[in-house]
């Protein structure tokens, strides 16, 4: 009987590493075609891998949270069936079966082959550096000099994903070269929790919030965050919604909502003041070509995702409607694909969503500048007209602004904010869909 080779698929463009995260069947279990033995993730993107082939499995070569390299065999599946060809579906992703001999994936251009060069080059030609590694150094700004002093748990010492989080969940910030004499240490005890047996109950929190929570902590300790507000008159932009959003499901089948219209004008705004759309590296500024516009997402589990518009300068409204409603449906399934929640370079948050009036949003690195969309309420407001100040009902809306004042200043941010304000009050409404 034939043993079938089951190898870690290809998930996606630059992605060349997964972490196991459960099997689903043991050895001497029998598998039937396309269904789900093992689940993977790659960064915040889980993913099911089904069988190519029925049959019974008679070895496993790794077990959870082993950090596993595409093209390399997870599992021996013996079967009468013959495999040549065949090919491996993870969700709505198809990949054929990868050779034996994988060949290394080119990472990702523009900035971030500057980057990983600049690590590459300045690393110990002994020392191996995974990609998911180098793409991980590259969004918390590690040095190749900070990671050659992680310890590493893996194999001959190899560097693992979770080494790293594990160095960046205790990373003292800033990081500095050398020590510095009479440094204050605080010397406040970590304040009591109480609680209460019986009526209170722990919750461990998932990989997910991890992540989360950790980004969300560096970005506060790296980035000087600085928030400026505006209010915005969108009466026009509303009422031409109003009027046309039947129109445009019946000619699209899309569902037209205000999203669109505000990753539009972040685009426009973002071509007129490109250096918003920034990564700061050291003492480097890079200067994003793309503009690739992500959106902050809730899931139903309460965890928060980022799932990105990508060259949304280039798209129309109804172009960038359904990529906006095929990235939050896909969301809210868990059917992201890894690709779908990578390279965003600006990102906006409609706190609106959720009653709010306008929020102070965290930066999401290595971005340099989040944008939140408070809700759109009715109220009274004085408007010039050609007969004076009158007092009339305005649809009216908070813009907010979070940026990074180590490279963004007041005039720019400011400038910036006051250009998407623009473009939504002075929205266009003869625009035909």
């Amino acid at each position: 009987m034939p043993i079938f080779e089951f190898k870690m698929p290809k998930m996606g463009e630059s992605i060349s590493e997964a972490t196991i995260i459960t099997w689903l069947k043991n050895v001497g279990d029998f598998v039937s075609a396309e269904e789900t033995i093992v689940e993977v993730a790659t960064d915040k993107v889980d993913s099911d891998v089904p069988s190519p082939v029925s049959g019974t499995i008679t070895e496993i070569r790794f077990g959870k949270n082993d950090i596993v390299k595409v093209g390399e065999v997870l599992a021996l599946i013996s079967s009468d069936e013959k495999v040549a060809g065949k090919k491996i579906t993870i969700g709505k992703t198809e990949t054929k079966s990868m050779p034996t001999e994988i060949k290394t994936a080119a990472v990702t251009r523009g900035a971030a082959e500057l980057s990983v060069a600049k690590l590459q080059v300045n690393s110990n030609s002994d020392a191996f550096i995974s990609p998911l590694i180098i793409s991980i150094a590259q969004k918390e700004n590690l040095s190749i000099e900070e990671l050659q002093s992680i310890p590493g748990s893996g194999t001959d010492g190899r560097l693992q994903k979770s080494d790293v989080f594990q160095y960046l969940k205790n990373r003292k910030y800033p990081i500095q070269s050398k020590p510095v004499a009479n440094v204050h240490q605080s010397t406040f005890p970590k304040p009591k929790i109480n609680f209460t047996e019986g009526k209170d109950h722990i919750v461990e929190m998932d990989r997910m919030r991890k992540m989360i929570a950790d980004h969300m902590v560096y970005s506060k300790q790296t980035s000087p965050h600085v928030t400026s507000y505006i209010e915005v008159d969108v009466t026009n932009l509303v009422n031409w919604r109003n009027e046309n959003k039947d129109k445009f499901q019946q000619k699209h089948n899309e569902k037209l909502t205000f999203t669109p219209v505000f990753v539009q004008a972040v685009a426009k705004a973002i071509q007129d003041f490109p250096m918003i759309n920034v990564s700061v590296d050291e003492k480097n500024i890079i200067v994003h070509k793309d503009i690739n516009v992500g959106m902050a997402t809730a899931l139903p589990n309460g965890n928060l995702i980022v799932p990105v518009v990508k060259n949304a300068n280039e798209k129309d409204l109804a172009a960038l409607a359904k990529n906006v409603n095929h990235l939050a449906d896909a969301s809210r399934n868990n059917k992201l694909k890894p690709e779908e929640i990578q390279g965003s370079t600006f990102t906006i948050s409609n706190v609106g969503t959720f009653g709010s009036l306008m929020g102070t949003p965290i930066i999401n690195q290595p971005e340099v500048a989040i944008l939140a969309l408070g809700i759109i309420k009715k109220r009274p407001e004085v408007i010039t007209t050609s007969k004076g100040d009158e007092i009339a009902i305005r649809s009216m809306m908070f813009l907010s602004l979070s940026f990074d004042h180590r490279v963004v200043d007041g005039f720019l941010g400011g400038s910036f904010l006051r250009k998407v304000g623009d473009y939504l009050e002075q929205f266009d409404t003869t625009t035909i869909l």
